[in-house]
Order: structure tokens, then C-alpha cells, then sequence
């Protein structure tokens, strides 16, 4: 631990830390501005009546509160990028950026979750230390010096993300039968040039394992001098035209491609802001071997948090069955575009008194595009179901059954029964955990 100790506090240059903070400050305020002129504050969490959230004790604000929410979400990550009350801003964007993204599972994505956890990890590092508002007007906090645990982090959670992805997709359907790449790739057709072959199933399979190969290892090459350049390129290439392929994954590629630039050397962030203007002490961070003294609970924090990001993506092992059909584990687990479950979802209301059954009309509590991701995840159906037996147990004094009667297809196969709908889902003990979801057959 001592040795670890020494290599996280060792004292380097704090550029790469300087122009991370600005440029991923400047992504954040783009992509809030897009959010907001997309109108998806209001069709995201204002007109929905009903929200699969992660936490029953998280609802969206009444009136225009979401509007105040995104206001500030707008002024924190300016004032993150600037370096203008740094520390205050960034809890600020951090704790209103998670609340956002906890609110509805239906939007959720791996790229909002890594956002969150960037965020985290720059409460805690000196961003604002050089070339900031914080630094000019208040000149005593001004360093050219940072710890190496400061940078590595943003490293280290990055290639997390990139290793666990590409594990992700050694599996038969990614790599054996080019799904759902070659479910998906036929309809962009009418991209110009690559268009026309797209509708080959050789294409996919070329850019399944690609995919698998480009993920599993360029997190190494980013990390080795010889090679990060040629690497980054790559970076560029790959999330470019993935942005191309798939525009509903949404700002992930800009992300990745603007926070592996910290892989870049000290040298190369002093460069590109000593032409701004800034002015750092580059001889003395070049040669400096020196340690800055740090906490050891500091550093057991490090650690602790490094090993559970390591151990978070496999606790779908704990579970039986495919973790794709059943989702047992798939959120927060960089499993990136994977699948593609289709199929319909019915939800019956049974009245046990009355002895009369209904179909649940979900138009009249959903919208389009949350019953769209609500019908294959086992989670989101059991949610949205106790919230109508809650409703109808409120108005009549007493409890319904509800059964769910679904049939899904997963990347082409053929479709099967998803749902075990003689199991009453409102009464039943812990449905998700006792063979309510009918295990895949493999056809």
C-alpha cells in the first residue's frame, strides 16, 4: 500500500487536469443547451404522469421546476469549464445531474452514468488550480503542480469503461451471429457512401468484431506514449462513425472522444494552453520526481472505489440465466448497445371481487417511448404494475391481481413467451427473483 501510495501522490504537471476540465465543462453546457432545445425537459419530465424511477423517494419538480433545474445545470457547467467557484459548481452539477438521470429509468444510458461518476471524481481534484477564474482571483491557490491519483483516475475509470464493454461482447450473439449489428445496420441505408453496404451480413460481422477487438484493447494503447497517438485516431474514427451509425446513442461518442484526451502527455496539454495564454511552470514539472504528502484514507478511497467499479460489471453472475433476456444485472455495467428485444407487453387488471378482468390502456399513463423500453424490462413491467394495483387498491379499499402477459424477441431470434402470466405479479413475494420471467430458449 505504501508503494501505491507513493506512485498515486507522486507530484506531475497539472495541464492534462486543466484542459479536462474545460473542454468536458464546455461538453456539458452543449449538451444541456441540446436537452433543452430538443423540448425534452417538458417531454421527458414534465408531461409524463407516471416515472420509472430508481428511488421511490425521487419525483420530478412541479411546475416549472425542471426548467430551474436545467438553468442551473446550464450556469454550474460554465462556470466548471471558466474554473469560477469550481468546488461549489461542480457538487452543484453533479447532485442535480445524477437526481436528472435517477428520476426515469427509460432514459437511462451508460453514458449518463459515466458522466456522473467524472463529475464525482472533479469534486475532489484541484481543476481550478491554473488558468481559472478561481486561481485569478484568488492567486494564493494557483500551482502548476497536481498529484498523479488527480489524473490517473479520469484514466483509469475510462479504460474501466472501454474493458468492460468490449468483455461485454464476447458473447455467441455479438460475435457468432453479428447481432444485433445485423439487425440494425440495414436500415441506415440511406447513409451516403457506406449506405449500400451496409445491408451485407459480412458488414456486420466485420463491425461486431471490430467493435469487440477496438474496446477490449485501446484503453492499453491510450495508455502507452508510442502508441496513444495513432490510438486517439482511432478514437476519433470509431466514435465518429458510431455517432453516424446510431444517432440515438446520443452525446457518448463527443464524450469519449473528449476525455481520452487526458491520456495526452503533460507536454502536449501545456502546449495546447500555453497558446491560450496560460502559463505554467513547465521546466519544473518536467523533471520533478518529487511526492506530494497525502491521506492514506485518501488513497484507501481510491482503491475501494477502483475494486468496486471492477467487481459491479460481473454481479450478473450472481443471477441465473441470460443476463440480455432477464437484465439481471445489466444497468451500470457498460454493456453498450448489445441487444434488441422486441415484442408486446399487455398489462391484465383482475378484480377479485367483481371477478372481472381489463386490460390496462399504458397510453393512458405513458408516453410512446416509455412504453417502448417499459415492455421488455422485467423491472420497469413489475414497477409500472404495482403503481396500478396501488391505484386501484387507493380507490377500491382492496388489493387486484395483475398479470402480465408478454412475448419477446431477442436479436432475431424467434419469438417466446417473456412472461409467466399466470403468476399474479401484485401479490406475488419477489416475482423478478422466482422464475416470473421464463427463462430463453435458444432457437
Amino acid at each position: 500500500m505504501n508503494t501505491i501510495t507513493t506512485i498515486l501522490n507522486k507530484k506531475v504537471s497539472i495541464a492534462p487536469l486543466i484542459s479536462f476540465r474545460i473542454v468536458f465543462g464546455l461538453l456539458l453546457l452543449y449538451s444541456t443547451i441540446r436537452f433543452a432545445q430538443k423540448g425534452w425537459i417538458h417531454q421527458n419530465y414534465i408531461h409524463p404522469n407516471f416515472f420509472f424511477s430508481f428511488s421511490p423517494f425521487l419525483s420530478p419538480l412541479e411546475g416549472n421546476g425542471m426548467y430551474y433545474v436545467f438553468f442551473i445545470l446550464g450556469v454550474s457547467s460554465l462556470f466548471i469549464a471558466l474554473g469560477f467557484c469550481y468546488r461549489f459548481s461542480t457538487i452543484v452539477h453533479f447532485s442535480l445531474f445524477t437526481y436528472v438521470e435517477l428520476l426515469d429509468k427509460t432514459y437511462y444510458l451508460n453514458h449518463y452514468y459515466l458522466v456522473s461518476l467524472l463529475l464525482f471524481w472533479m469534486i475532489f481534484v484541484p481543476a481550478n488550480r491554473s488558468f481559472s477564474l478561481d486561481s485569478f482571483l484568488f492567486p494564493h491557490i494557483k500551482t502548476s503542480f497536481c498529484k498523479n491519483w488527480h489524473i490517473a483516475i479520469f484514466k483509469i475509470q475510462l479504460s474501466i469503461v472501454y474493458f468492460f464493454a468490449g468483455i461485454a461482447k464476447i458473447n455467441t450473439d455479438w460475435l457468432l451471429r453479428a447481432q444485433p449489428l445485423a439487425t440494425w445496420l440495414p436500415g441506415r441505408y440511406d447513409i451516403p457512401i457506406i449506405g449500400n453496404i451496409l445491408q451485407f451480413k459480412n458488414v456486420a460481422y466485420v463491425f461486431s468484431w471490430t467493435g469487440c477487438i477496438y474496446d477490449t484493447l485501446i484503453w492499453v494503447f491510450l495508455w502507452i506514449k508510442k502508441t496513444r497517438s495513432f490510438a486517439y485516431f482511432l478514437v476519433l474514427i470509431f466514435h465518429i462513425l458510431t455517432g453516424i451509425l446510431f444517432p440515438r446513442i446520443g452525446m457518448f461518442p463527443y464524450i469519449m472522444i473528449c476525455s481520452t484526451i487526458i491520456f495526452f502527455s503533460s507536454s502536449f496539454h501545456m502546449k495546447v494552453l500555453s497558446f491560450f495564454g496560460a502559463k505554467l511552470n513547465i521546466d519544473n514539472v518536467r523533471y520533478s520526481t518529487k511526492r506530494i504528502e497525502g491521506k492514506s484514507l485518501q488513497m484507501y478511497l481510491v482503491m475501494f472505489y477502483l475494486v468496486f467499479q471492477f467487481l459491479v460489471p460481473f454481479r450478473y453472475v450472481l443471477y441465473s440465466g441470460n443476463v440480455f433476456w432477464n437484465e439481471k444485472g445489466y444497468r451500470f455495467s457498460w454493456r453498450v448497445m448489445l441487444m434488441e428485444k422486441n415484442g408486446m407487453t399487455s398489462i391484465i387488471l383482475k378484480d377479485p371481487i367483481k371477478n372481472t378482468t381489463k386490460e390496462i390502456d399504458q397510453e393512458l399513463y405513458l408516453t410512446p417511448f416509455q412504453q417502448q423500453q417499459m415492455k421488455s424490462q422485467p423491472d420497469m413491467i413489475l414497477q409500472f404494475s404495482n403503481y396500478i394495483g396501488d391505484q386501484f387498491y387507493t380507490k377500491n379499499g382492496y388489493k387486484p391481481e395483475i398479470y402480465v402477459k408478454s412475448r419477446m424477441s431477442l436479436n432475431s431470434r424467434r419469438s417466446q413467451e417473456f412472461t409467466d402470466s399466470t403468476i399474479d405479479v401484485y401479490n406475488a413475494h419477489r416475482p423478478l427473483y422466482n422464475n416470473w420471467i421464463i427463462p430463453l430458449k435458444d432457437n
